[in-house]
């Protein structure tokens, strides 16, 4: 009997090593390499049907065919009755797809999908639950509103092999797998949550959904020490993943599109946190903006894009003398690094001294916005806060700021301008670049072009 064999497997990316190693080459992380025992049975199973390939492939069956023809046709889609998640997705759920959502424990995922699949009632769905006993689930589709579903099928099992068994004589349109880290299959010798287990199980069910056509929905949890193998060993096998993210002491998640082999990746969803379950937002610019902020220092609003979707922010910053030697620089929902840079930019280029200053960022509402438009909206807080003079109600901005001071272009100038007129604001400083081709007689709001930092601050301080 042949001996199994030991290899390691990066936790963080999937990397495979015969050999410890302290650091993964393929994505930097330390101490994420995990022993895994390979048996002798698999390999020699995989041998066996890498046999089979190689039989099927001389048997004449597969054959290379021009680009030109191959027909070209869009894939149906399945409505999920929510319009957040329908974007997200490019549209809807396809058959025969595997989607991993993924997200840190805790966030509402099974929340989500819970109450989007109560919501479809023209379809017959299976909910595999490793994690919640079928009286949790039932206590948590009464809380949401749905607790008389009859086409939705609860299945608390763990095994890989039981689960199939119900699925053949259960014959669903869509199944749900929570979490993957809890699934294991008996064919490889390792705990459930471990590399092996999570890929094998993974594999079977993509196999399973081409095949038949069902589509999967699987659920992975991370965490910030990328400790338990989640979204990123998963990442290579499924069609689709979608991140929800959010902080869990504010009440707006976001459902954000990492890869999508059905539509695009620029997409985002936002839901907003109640008791009764998520409730899609669809105009986050209202509820993201405080209304009592007028005569208040350190708050600029910023016209952002998510994705392809704009909406307002506000930015809220506080300049305070460092009590300590060593001034604090602090950011929430923004990149610490980049507030840096633009703290520098702003002493270098505009002449204020901040180097004894703590400087504190927070973005409203607690979410983490990466759009580099915030630039401007930033400086004019952090100045705001540094004078302790208010910015005049009824202005906002976009434009991101270089290392020389100047005012950069930004994408979908014309988007971030309706989207404010919308809300009712009178005035916006926009890079003066991107006026260029731009009718501003058209748009009820006066758009204020800016070249540099000195220029937007001029406008704003006079």
């Amino acid at each position: 009997m042949a001996k199994d064999k030991i290899a390691y497997v990066c936790s963080n990316c999937g990397q495979e090593s015969s050999k410890w190693i302290g650091k993964c080459p393929s994505c930097g992380q330390w101490n994420t390499f995990k022993e895994i025992r390979v048996s002798s049975d698999t390999g020699s199973q995989a041998a066996r049907s890498a046999a089979s390939v190689i039989r099927s492939s001389l048997s004449g069956k597969n054959h290379p065919q021009p680009l030109r023809s191959i027909a070209s046709q869009e894939a149906p889609r399945m409505d999920m009755y929510d319009n957040e998640l329908n974007r997200v997705l490019g549209g809807g759920l396809v058959p025969g797809s595997i989607v991993l959502l993924g997200g840190e424990p805790g966030i509402g995922k099974s929340t989500l999908t819970l109450q989007t699949i109560l919501n479809m009632p023209d379809r017959q769905i299976l909910y595999v639950s490793g994690e919640e006993s079928a009286h949790q689930l039932k206590m948590r589709a009464e809380r949401i509103g749905k607790g008389d579903s009859d086409n939705v099928h609860i299945l608390c099992e763990t095994s890989l092999e039981n689960i199939f068994a119900q699925i053949k004589n259960f014959q669903p349109e869509l199944v749900v797998v929570d979490s993957i880290q809890t699934i294991y299959t008996e064919e490889v010798d390792s705990s459930p949550g471990s590399v092996s287990q999570i890929r094998e199980c993974a594999s079977a069910l993509l196999r399973f959904s081409k095949s038949s056509g069902i589509p999967v929905l699987m659920i992975g949890h991370i965490n910030k020490e990328g400790s338990i193998a989640g979204p990123k060993i998963l990442e290579h096998i499924v069609d689709t993943v979608i991140q929800f993210e959010g902080d869990q002491h504010y009440m707006y998640r976001i459902l954000r599109s990492i890869k999508n082999r059905f539509g695009s990746t620029s997409e985002l969803g936002i839901y907003e946190m109640r008791q009764n379950g998520l409730r899609p937002v669809s105009n986050p610019s209202e509820l993201l903006l405080s209304q009592d902020h007028e005569g208040l220092s350190g708050v600029a609003i910023t016209a952002a894009v998510e994705g392809i979707r704009p909406f307002l922010v506000e930015t809220q910053a506080l300049v305070s003398t460092a009590a300590y030697g060593t001034p604090q620089r602090s950011a929430t929902g923004f990149d610490q690094r980049r507030l840096n840079m633009l703290l520098a930019v702003l002493e270098k280029r505009v002449g204020f001294k901040l180097i004894q200053k703590d400087v504190f960022i927070n973005i409203a509402g607690g979410l983490r916005v990466t759009d580099l438009a915030m630039d401007l909206s930033v400086i004019a807080a952090v100045l705001s806060s540094n004078v302790d003079t208010a910015i005049e109600p009824g202005w906002c901005m976009a434009g991101e700021v270089g290392l020389s001071g100047e005012v950069r272009p930004v994408s979908r100038i014309e988007q971030r301008i309706a989207e404010a007129e919308k809300l009712g604001f009178t005035d916006m400083l926009v890079p003066s670049h991107n006026l260029s081709g731009i009718d501003a007689r058209r748009y009820n709001i006066r758009l204020h072009p800016v070249r540099k930092v000195e220029e937007a601050l001029r406008e704003l301080f006079g």
